[in-house]
């Protein structure tokens, strides 16, 4: 299975995703800032990101921007609750896969993740 790594500052979503994705058999890494994301890509090369944006220290658009220069193949979903269009725009323009706003469903999300996967 892929190697995914999620980062978010939201404990409750870190850790509910974190749960259900190493229940669908992934391997998972979290990261609470886009700093500590930084480190965790360049030493576990995960497969697909899931990346909040409004983080401390380093920002999700950062992090995206930093992942496609590097590493092109690299899934990332941006999963926030900036909602507007200009912030859509942006994330998806900076090469993020897919562009989610929070409230989620986390079947819909699972489902997402395996579409990029595979």
């Amino acid at each position: 299975m892929s190697n995914i790594l999620i980062v978010d500052d939201e404990p409750n979503i870190l850790l509910s995703l974190e749960f259900l994705f190493k229940k669908e058999g992934y391997r998972v890494f979290i990261a609470r800032d886009g700093d500590e994301a930084l480190g965790i890509i360049e030493d576990r090369m995960p497969a697909l990101l899931i990346l909040d944006i409004m983080m401390p220290k380093v920002d999700g658009y950062e992090v995206c921007r930093h992942v496609k220069s590097l590493y092109p193949e690299m899934k990332v979903i941006f999963l926030t609750a900036k909602s507007k269009q200009q912030d859509i725009q942006k994330g998806l323009n900076l090469g993020a896969d897919l562009y989610l706003t929070k409230p989620f469903s986390t079947k819909d999300l699972v489902l997402k993740v395996k579409s990029l996967l595979n």
